[in-house]
């Protein structure tokens, strides 16, 4: 007796529903997507943080030399120089340092305008054809250091949560920024500010 393809479609369906072999593999497939995007979207994330306390160490370090006037009163007070020495200070991200780190030195007369200088915008970001400005400023100035740095993001899906540059560029700048007073050292030979 020749069963019809419905009766034999339910019974194949009857047998899979009590199967239990292979409960665990199918479980596994329905975890671990989401298991998967949550562990990479921390290690993401950690990443950043880890990105932005090495930046922020590395500004603050090659700031004192600006702060102390030793880095004005040196031999080469350019601002490739003082990329340099952020670089130097970058560890791990030295080898990307060159072309992703851009500085923004700027002097001010009082720490309300430095406080009300607004920071740059992300997704407009256009070191090229806008330039940051470099002026480490004479004893006694006041002085802020942004450092900007373009982290690439890698985890798909979550990468459009942390990107903040736009454009679906898959980047997140990440900045440091340090404000202090000068010292007063001795400047000689007197440097001159750049007008930023």
């Amino acid at each position: 007796m020749r069963r019809s393809p419905s009766s034999r479609l339910r019974q194949f369906r009857s047998r899979f529903v009590r199967a239990e072999h292979g409960a665990t593999a199918v479980e596994f497939a329905l975890v671990s997507l989401p298991l998967l995007l949550m562990i990479f979207g921390l290690l993401e994330l950690a990443m950043v943080f880890l990105v932005g306390a090495t930046l922020e160490s590395a500004t603050e370090r090659a700031a004192r030399q600006i702060r102390t006037g030793e880095f004005q009163t040196s031999a080469d007070s350019s601002a490739t120089n003082f990329k340099a020495i952020v670089c130097s200070n970058m560890s791990w991200l030295s080898s990307r340092c060159a072309s992703d780190l851009w500085l923004d030195v700027r002097t001010f007369s009082n720490y309300g305008t430095a406080a009300a200088a607004a920071p740059i915008n992300p997704t407009t970001f256009d070191p090229v054809n806008h330039p940051p400005c470099f002026s480490p400023g004479q004893p006694t100035d006041i002085v802020l250091v942004r450092a900007y740095f373009e982290w690439g993001l890698f985890t798909p899906l979550l990468d459009a949560a942390l990107e903040n540059m736009g454009g679906g560029s898959g980047k997140r700048l990440i900045s440091s920024t340090t404000a202090f007073r000068n010292e007063p050292y001795s400047a000689t030979p007197p440097q001159g500010a750049s007008a930023c």
